[in-house]
């Protein structure tokens, strides 16, 4: 089975005209694939993206070889590009897929440091306020959340595929350790439906007829009336 869609029973639909744009944010541990999906279906579907920005991040190389040293600086970085992209998305309200989610920033990197003792209490803190702070009236609540769910077998065999030399050296317990988080976080999750991919089957490059009923599978999402959403589970 490629895809699950899941109502967070707690989720709280939008009032949507249908005028809105129909805004996704890609969710998913590194590796998993967030870029392609968002660039292939982004494509597909002539959808407007934005990307995680990794090539031009001043502290991610860093980060890797000393993230108790720069975590706080690469989760504030992180979290004032989101802002910004996550704050433009919702003003211009047109059809629109992200790479990586804003929710991701504090409830699994920034929680993970802290509670691996890589980020103090007094920045947690800090950091914390700042991303509550920033939640709400300003950012757009996203209309789908997709999120790209795998074995830790298969994030760690995508890490070493791209090839980046600064998370190929990072161990193995530091991958499980954000997968266990993120199985947690999904059942907590409430700001939207999720759909949720199997990347242990799904393979945008290599099964280019999967961007086909990925696609289509959206489209019905998008024009479905979110209140109706339960019927179809």
């Amino acid at each position: 089975m490629l895809t699950k869609l899941i109502i967070p029973s707690n989720y709280i639909p939008k009032k949507r005209k249908t005028s809105d744009g129909y805004f996704i944010t890609v969710a998913g541990n590194v590796g998993a694939g967030k870029s392609t999906f968002t660039k292939l279906i982004g494509e597909k579907l002539n959808f407007n993206t934005s990307f995680e920005k990794v090539a031009d991040n001043p502290y991610l190389e860093d980060f890797y070889q000393d993230q108790a040293r720069w975590g706080f600086h690469l989760q504030l970085y992180f979290l004032s590009q989101r802002f910004q992209d996550q704050k433009a998305i919702g003003e211009a309200n047109e059809d629109h897929i992200q790479d990586r989610s804003i929710y991701e920033d504090a409830e699994i990197f920034a929680k993970s440091l802290y509670d691996n003792g890589k980020m103090s209490e007094r920045d947690y803190h800090t950091y914390s306020e700042l991303f509550y702070a920033m939640m709400s009236p300003y950012l757009a609540r996203p209309d789908l959340m997709v999120y790209l769910h795998g074995s830790v077998d298969t994030i760690i065999d995508r890490i070493h595929q791209r090839g980046r030399e600064m998370e190929k050296a990072v161990p193995r317990e530091y991958w499980v350790n954000l997968h266990e988080r993120y199985e947690k976080w999904l059942a907590e999750y409430k700001e939207s439906p999720i759909l949720v991919l199997n990347i242990d089957e799904v393979d945008l490059m290599e099964k280019p007829e999967q961007i086909e009923i990925i696609a289509r599978e959206i489209e019905y999402l998008k024009n479905t009336d979110t209140k109706n959403l339960h019927q179809i589970l």
